[in-house]
């Protein structure tokens, strides 16, 4: 189904999408209404996306909400609610929910119910029952429900997994990730896995098109917090690339690698300069016998590829807003909601792991089932 736009009243959501854009004649004119968005959550991520929004094509953020108002400055004149009923009265087509984890499920299912589309941060909820709940609802309202693992707009990462699907490495054996740095002031409701851990599970079952078949995890408590700041995780795909997830608050230094090794080389994505680099192996044969010995790989051409960069979070926005008009096709460029759920059911694994010393398996469902 594809969105019919509300008028600025209050009205019911269930039967709005018909046409990608209302038009009118007025005066002789062509009149087209905007995509009327709504944002939850005016922290740290918050004020990205009301950046985003407020300049994002067809679409016009109309007001915002948060109960601890307006720290960063962000509304621009726009009117600064107090709860997301408020929102919701406000008109909105769809929402940005940029609030603490914890309070995704209430959000999520108020919008839900009020027939309002929403794109809501990572992780979609604190834990799985929370995360099925939230996906049930906007299933059975028919609504466009997205999350926000914005690693996948990284054009670093876009660009790995067409590469991928070209076959250019060839067999996919492994897939490795390193997200360390220090700890950020902004998170104080879960830990490194949740937080952080998360943009490696989407990113890794995304770029490999196959979901985990079963994880490991050990994971570190050195910072005095309530939650975990280290994970060491190893796991397997469906398809049977192995993976393993370094990741931490607790480096004095930033560092966001993807790497994927193969039967032709290597692909390198750094996702923060959204640099992708190719190791070849060898391709020339050596006469030095000492090295032609080594029954391995060598090192071959080293290739940096240069593509363009645009902001993920915009195209993470110009994603969702094509999936809530129906463009044909934009609905495979969101994360759904459903994946959203897979991403927190193998995050609850590998916490699960390391508190039962268990392998964590999942059934076909993606349903964390049996150990070993």
């Amino acid at each position: 189904m594809m969105w019919r736009p509300s008028s600025k009243e209050p009205t019911s959501k269930s039967s709005k999408q018909e046409e990608i854009f209302r038009t009118t004649i007025n005066q002789g004119e062509i009149v087209t209404q905007k995509l009327r968005a709504g944002l939850v959550g005016l922290g740290m991520m918050g004020r990205h996306h009301a950046r985003v929004l407020s300049s994002l094509d067809g679409v016009e953020l109309v007001a915002v909400s948060d109960p601890m108002g307006d720290p960063h400055n962000v509304a621009g004149g726009r009117p600064v609610l107090s709860s997301v009923k408020e929102l919701i009265a406000a008109g909105i087509d769809y929402a940005m929910v940029a609030a603490p984890t914890a309070f995704h499920e209430d959000l999520a299912l108020e919008l839900a119910e009020a027939g309002v589309h929403a794109l809501i941060e990572k992780p979609l909820a604190v834990d799985t029952p929370a995360a099925q709940r939230i996906t049930a609802a906007f299933k059975a309202k028919n609504l466009v429900g997205a999350v926000g693992h914005i690693e996948r707009y990284n054009p670093a990462l876009q660009q790995l997994r067409a590469r991928l699907d070209a076959g250019e490495l060839g067999n996919v054996y492994q897939i490795a990730t390193r997200r360390q740095g220090p700890f950020p002031a902004r998170i104080a409701d879960v830990g490194v896995i949740k937080d952080l851990a998360t943009h490696d599970i989407d990113l890794t079952a995304w770029v490999a098109r196959s979901a985990y078949k079963s994880v490991s995890a050990r994971t570190a408590l050195k910072s005095g917090r309530p939650h975990e700041d280290m994970l060491a995780a190893v796991g397997e795909l469906e398809n049977g690339i192995i993976t393993n997830h370094l990741v931490n608050w607790l480096t004095p230094f930033k560092e966001r690698l993807t790497i994927v090794t193969g039967e032709r080389g290597t692909f390198v994505a750094d996702t923060l300069t959204a640099d992708l680099t190719y190791y070849a192996n060898a391709s020339v044969s050596t006469e030095w016998d000492s090295v032609a010995a080594f029954r391995g790989v060598s090192e071959g051409d080293v290739i940096r590829y240069a593509f363009a960069k645009p902001e993920p979070l915009k195209t993470e926005h110009e994603a969702f807003r094509d999936a809530v008009l129906g463009v044909p096709g934009a609905v495979d460029r969101i994360v759904t909601m459903e994946q959203g759920l897979a991403t927190v059911a193998v995050a609850s694994a590998m916490i699960d792991s390391h508190n039962k010393n268990e392998v964590i398996t999942f059934n076909q469902n993606g349903k964390a089932n049996s150990s070993l």
